[in-house]
């Protein structure tokens, strides 16, 4: 099993601080840095010093890293247009020597597009389906060929499809606990269907949902299933209830909805997750201070899994 780090900025993180996560993220052995894409604290969080951008922020890691993967989890459609956010994304793709992920989600919170004079739409599922079209569509155009799409939210006329990216394919992420649209679309445009702070139980029925939505596809199934998990681990109890302590949570909830405990209770969690095909996880790291937590992962967690 595949383990991944996954930060929340908006809560508080300047560029320095996740190009330090990242580095020390690459150091230890993990497979990738992902981050959130929101503009707006949630909670009790301040999110000072403010927020950052997730695409200017993946192309600065792109040039100050050089093995772990990089990606989104996941970009709000609603942020961008997708003819632009194709060019984003296939430069930072060649930036990073081809090492970005893309994982594109319907947009939900509404406060922060309130807050940044962002446009929130209805039909947002509908306008991300257009968007994972013309994404990848405009990708996966030939040289030299040009793209067209009339859809009822954008229109594209004679693209020339540029630039490309480095990857072919870049892999896409579609997430979500949606019972009928979500499996469907990622059964159309994904490479890897993620399902977020989810109980195994649900992981379970909505994997299933995935699989028959790609054998109606016609597809063969070679996605990757994931899932993204807040982390908590110490070495000891004591040092388990101060990460919690450190993030606002407490012990007892974070090992119900999450990974929490020592080393031996997240390994033996973690092996139920891949009983039911989950082969990748995202570690959800919210004290990006605690750099001893990722090694104590890195060091007693993975080896283990």
């Amino acid at each position: 099993m595949e383990l991944r780090i996954f930060t929340e900025p908006q809560q508080g993180a300047d560029f320095d601080t996740l190009l330090t996560v990242a580095r020390t993220a690459e150091d230890l052995g993990y497979d990738a840095f992902f981050r959130s894409d929101h503009y707006l604290a949630m909670g009790d969080a301040d999110g000072l010093p403010g927020p950052t951008d997730a695409w200017i922020t993946l192309a600065g890691l792109a040039r100050d890293t050089s093995r772990i993967r990089l990606g989104t989890l996941v970009t709000a459609a609603t942020f961008r247009l997708p003819g632009p956010l194709a060019i984003q994304v296939a430069q930072v793709d060649r930036m990073s020597g081809g090492r970005v992920e893309f994982g594109l989600g319907s947009g939900w919170y509404a406060d922060e597009h309130t807050a940044y004079g962002i446009p929130f739409p209805d039909r947002r599922l509908a306008r991300l389906e257009e968007q994972l079209a013309i994404v990848t569509g405009l990708w996966s155009t030939a040289p030299g060929d040009t793209f067209d799409y009339a859809g009822e939210f954008y229109t594209l006329t004679n693209s020339p499809a540029l630039p490309k990216p480095l990857q072919d394919p870049i892999p896409v992420l579609v997430g979500g606990a949606g019972p009928s649209r979500t499996p469907r679309l990622a059964a159309r445009y994904a490479s890897e269907f993620n399902m977020p702070f989810a109980s195994i139980e649900d992981s379970a029925a909505q994997f299933d949902r995935v699989r028959t939505a790609v054998a109606e596809h016609g597809r063969r199934d070679d996605l990757v299933y994931s899932n993204a998990l807040v982390a908590c681990v110490g070495g000891d109890d004591a040092e388990v209830a101060k990460r919690a302590a450190a993030i606002g949570r407490e012990v007892d909830e974070l090992k119900r909805n999450g990974l929490a405990g020592s080393p031996a209770e997240v390994v033996d969690k973690l092996g139920r997750y891949a009983e039911i095909g989950t082969t990748r996880v995202y570690l959800q790291i919210l004290d990006l201070s605690d750099l001893d937590h990722l090694a104590l992962v890195a060091e007693q967690v993975m080896p283990h899994l």
